[in-house]
């Protein structure tokens, strides 16, 4: 299921197996919540080298509904993806506002957006959603809790979170089960919580209710905490981070598996991610720019428009802007992870830290 090839300090290279085929780690996920990542097609993600996405189980299952992917035949062939697909349970759900109606020991209360009605979605419920849904990789449902919170809410997330991923596990299918470690921004909480689920026999191990808004340092001291608690030998999946400076630090600390927003979030608000930083195509200095976003890209986007055609996209409110400019930064962070493969196989990774931090140190776009 998981092997590992090659180690440089605590970052290592692995290869994880599903259903759907082999992926090398460290990798890099696209989000795409609603079976869709937003502004590319499949062939875009297939033409980037993309091969995993993750979905959100809760969202499908509000809408279209599991009897319409199941007509599909599942995920893969409903969002027309033949890559690796996670699906995530929902969990994260409990700190969107409007969504999340309460908690309790069965499992977490939600209100349905589209035509108000409530659901209790339990472990076992949870489980079920994703085993029809047929991804390659189910996440356990976990309590995740905002930030700032109690430790009193905090422990109580990871209490529950324990009893459900004990009750998640119950059933055996063909899928390939992740457990998520909580405990907010307390190590003893985290600590608990890694052990916790060490002492199941998930397939991988997520990081949870990080990159919330807590400081990067405290984030990055939690993920000492967790990975000292997990098992070598199982992948580990920092949920939410996507970043590459965030990543490279991650990826030394023992971090096998990544997803965020990042890329597309950054594209249809105008924000190219380069191999010298981020920059702004709506500021008017690339209004005459005629180079490309990234001169050492070979992405669609870059092979054929200037970044002064971006900016006049994004100055016209064209569609066309978003898509571009997503699509260029989602084939950046999978080249990026390519290029931390190779650092890591080179046993230079601490080399490449300094230099990503010399480039993206700042998060200034300019």
């Amino acid at each position: 299921m998981f092997k590992i090839f090659a180690e440089n300090n605590n970052a290592r290279i692995g290869v994880l197996k599903t259903k759907h085929g082999e992926i090398k780690t460290p990798f890099f996920m696209p989000v795409a919540t609603k079976a869709t990542v937003k502004a590319l097609t499949p062939e875009d993600l297939t033409r980037c080298g993309v091969k995993a996405v993750i979905t959100n189980a809760l969202h499908l299952f509000l809408r279209p509904g599991l009897e319409v992917i199941e007509a599909h035949g599942g995920v893969h062939k409903f969002m027309r993806f033949n890559g690796v697909v996670f699906t995530d349970s929902g969990g994260f759900q409990m700190i969107r506002k409007g969504f999340f109606q309460g908690v309790e020991e069965k499992g977490i209360k939600i209100r349905s957006p589209y035509d108000g009605n409530k659901y209790l979605i339990t472990p076992e419920i949870s489980k079920e959603i994703q085993r029809r849904i047929e991804s390659d990789v189910a996440m356990t449902l976990d309590y995740c809790a905002e930030y700032p919170v109690s430790y009193e809410e905090a422990e109580r997330g990871v209490e529950l979170t324990t009893k459900w991923a004990k009750r998640f596990l119950r059933s055996e299918d063909k899928q390939l089960n992740f457990g998520i470690v909580q405990g907010s921004v307390y190590e003893d909480l985290r600590e608990r919580s890694a052990k916790d689920l060490a002492n199941m026999d998930f397939d991988g191990y997520g990081i949870g209710g990080l990159s919330i808004g807590e400081p990067k340092e405290v984030m990055h001291r939690m993920i000492d905490i967790v990975i000292n608690h997990l098992p070598e030998e199982k992948p580990r999946y920092l949920m939410g981070v996507g970043s590459p400076l965030e990543i490279v630090k991650a990826v030394m600390q023992g971090v096998d598996i990544f997803d965020s927003v990042f890329p597309t979030r950054n594209g249809r608000h105008g924000t190219a991610i380069t191999s010298q930083g981020l920059i702004n195509l709506r500021k008017s200095n690339y209004r005459n720019d005629l180079k490309p976003i990234d001169k050492e890209c070979s992405c669609y986007t870059c092979e054929n428009f200037t970044r002064s055609y971006i900016h006049h996209l994004f100055r016209e409110k064209e569609i066309l802007g978003m898509h571009l400019l997503s699509l260029h930064n989602v084939c950046f962070m999978i080249k990026f992870m390519e290029r931390v493969r190779d650092e890591i196989e080179q046993g230079n990774i601490e080399k490449f830290k300094k230099e990503v931090e010399g480039i993206y140190g700042n998060h200034l776009s300019r």
